[in-house]
């Protein structure tokens, strides 16, 4: 090397190059335009969106849209057009982008050429002029055809149209600014269900015009096979649930389960003495084909359930609260809406903080609400309620992860399978939520002797406003004024401490203040039972920390469990169970037979890809299943809670 080249490289490594010896460096090349931020400002004139969902043996809905150019678009030379990313009651980025396909744009005959945006790659920059008085767009939503490549939206009896799929908006505006005039054609004498209304229903439905907002906000079900069952309340407005399914036989659903079904309707009314709506559809698919979904909407809401959900009801409870908590949603959600997850249009990134609030307390009154109308019964909502306490009280992450931070989830894992779901955490707002507000719940009725309690939070925070579709957005300190105006307390406190501390166990001062306590017993409750069989798994979370299918395929499992320790891991597969070749039957009575002979540890053959090995469970304390057991001497305030309103 040369006295010159040594200089120049000693002086680069210390940072004292000279100019002349420095050499260019290289920078980024500057972002492109941002895409037109939306503004509150009528959109001139109204879009239509046909689709065409007929298509079932290629699972591929077409679709044709005409989008009016606005004159200060044409004086640009540009108009963009967004496909909707964040989905309301998703709470994170899912648009189905990957699944959009063929789009032609034409105005007058002529072709334009539209170019993807580079950065924002849901958005479409299309060349326009003064003589592009509006655009001609044909595209195809290409469904997944097999589990594995998505949620399945399309089978040989059920439709699902999602409009958030199936069209694209104009940038630069609110979405409740932009008018649309939607349609729908579906195979021949298939019946709809939507909170849309038409003037008449066919196999091409004209749908009255309405925003792109609540268009979004309107899911369709439609189905070779359909009922509809009137729910409507005492208030008047209109309920009805609407089912496809499968097969007809899935649809027969006796008096006395649809009466429970307006109950809900009836105790969901009585508790927020309100409504946000001006009648609601609750869409219900009965399938094993179409993709599982529970997803709410103002004015409607999209449930599956096994196709035994109404056949094979005394199988079916442990699912049953879905439609109490999508139902919850229309008042905790839609119309209640936390400040941070209210957004302009559908591309606007939402932010999940009072999520504790929007899933936690509606997981709550999902569960309480399915009791209370005789969708489940008191034991069956108490021994869901126990499942719940017991997994989150043994839950590992939340030795580091505070509850709070899982709002950021949505966003993180996208619901992506996790390695360590117990460890990591995921969404544990729900669940843990639930007994958070629990908690609430039985302190209020406890400092007020039985006089308040969340109910009173209920009516007060979400029933404001009856009749009124206009989203009211909230923040940390409402709620914990509203709690204070019901009962006196340091709520503020009370919520910062389950919230955004870490605490070694779930939240079950609920249950105590309930006047229950979580107990383990050898003997599963009729909630594991039926969520086993649903499940076509063996649940051992409490004992050995996992549960097995029948062919031994080790799904969840807890982190620390005895099983984790002793080198089994989700994936793996169990052969032999003590010497003998597996069946749920034999792990089952190893775990009992090494309770008797504590000398006697579990000892299993285990495969993992083309691995064998043999592990040992040095495990002892016999099967575990979660219970309440009354503690006595104390108000049964559980009860109270459960018990349906007058």
């Amino acid at each position: 090397m040369s006295s010159l080249r040594l200089l120049a490289a000693l002086t680069a490594f210390s940072g004292l190059v000279s100019p002349a010896l420095a050499q260019t460096q290289p920078m980024p090349l500057p972002m492109p335009a941002p895409v037109p931020e939306p503004q509150d400002r009528p959109f001139p004139g109204s879009l239509t969106v046909s689709v065409d969902a007929t298509d079932t043996v290629h699972h591929v809905m077409s679709i044709h849209e005409t989008v009016p150019v606005p004159k200060e678009a044409q004086q640009k030379g540009e108009m963009v057009l967004l496909y909707p990313m964040w989905i309301p009651g998703d709470h994170s980025p899912t648009g189905v982008i990957e699944q959009f396909a063929s789009l032609r744009v034409q105005s007058g005959g002529r072709t334009l050429n539209w170019k993807r945006d580079t950065v924002n790659v849901a958005a479409f920059h299309i060349p326009v002029s003064s003589s592009t008085p509006s655009l001609d767009l044909h595209f195809q939503l290409m469904t997944p055809i097999a589990p594995g490549m998505g949620r399945i939206v399309m089978t040989p009896s059920i439709v699902n149209v999602q409009w958030d799929q199936v069209s694209l908006y104009p940038a630069g505006y609110f979405t409740r600014d932009i008018p649309v005039q939607p349609s729908v054609r579906v195979p021949h004498g298939w019946q709809i269900g939507s909170a849309l209304r038409a003037a008449t229903y066919g196999d091409e439905t004209h749908f009255n015009a309405t925003t792109f907002n609540t268009l979004v906000d309107s899911p369709i079900y439609a189905g070779r096979y359909f009922r509809k069952f009137d729910l409507t309340g005492p208030d008047h407005v209109p309920v009805s649930l609407d089912v496809v399914a499968d097969d007809p036989d899935s649809l027969d659903a006796t008096p006395q389960q649809v009466a429970a079904h307006q109950n809900l309707v009836r105790q969901a009314t009585s508790l927020f003495g309100s409504h946000h709506y001006d009648h609601y559809d609750f869409l219900l698919a009965l399938t094993e084909e179409l993709g599982g979904i529970g997803l709410e909407h103002h004015q409607s809401s999209e449930n599956s359930a096994a196709p035994g959900y109404f056949t094979e009801w005394d199988k079916t409870f442990p699912t049953r609260d879905l439609l109490a908590h999508e139902y919850t949603h229309s008042w905790n959600g839609k119309y209640r809406r936390p400040a941070d997850m209210w957004a302009p249009n559908f591309n606007t990134p939402q932010r999940g903080s009072l999520l504790w609030v929007y899933e936690g307390q509606t997981q709550y009154w999902g569960n309480v609400l399915a009791a209370r109308s005789g969708l489940v019964t008191k034991d069956q909502g108490f021994e869901a309620l126990a499942y719940m306490a017991a997994s989150y009280d043994n839950q590992t992450g939340r030795q580091w992860r505070p509850l709070e931070d899982t709002t950021n989830d949505p966003v993180i894992a996208q619901r992506a399978p996790l390695s360590w779901r117990d460890w990591q955490r995921s969404e544990d707002y729900y669940v843990e939520g639930q007994l958070v507000w629990l908690d609430a719940d039985a302190l209020i009725r406890k400092l007020s002797d039985g006089h308040k309690s969340l109910d009173d939070f209920a009516k007060a925070f979400f029933g404001t406003n009856s009749g009124s579709f206009v989203v009211s957005p909230y923040q940390f300190d409402d709620v914990v004024a509203t709690l204070n105006s019901v009962q006196p307390y340091d709520w503020a406190k009370f919520l910062h401490d389950r919230l955004d501390t870490i605490q070694p166990h779930a939240p079950l001062d609920g249950l105590t203040n309930g006047g229950y306590k979580l107990v383990y017993t050898s003997k599963p409750t009729s909630f594991v039972k039926a969520s086993e069989a649903a499940r076509h798994a063996t649940d051992l979370s409490f004992s050995l920390g996992l549960t097995v299918n029948g062919a031994g395929h080790v799904g969840r499992e807890h982190w620390m469990s005895p099983a984790f320790k002793a080198g089994v891991v989700p994936g793996m597969t169990i052969l032999a169970v003590n010497d003998m070749s597996f069946t749920p039957q034999r792990l089952l009575h190893a775990v009992t037979d090494a309770q008797k002979d504590p000398k006697q540890d579990i000892r299993l053959i285990v495969k993992s890809g083309d691995h064998v090995s043999t592990v040992s469970i040095p495990y002892h304390d016999g099967l575990r299943y979660p219970h309440l057991e009354r503690i006595e001497g104390t108000p049964d305030r559980l009860s109270a809670i459960y018990a349906p309103r007058p």
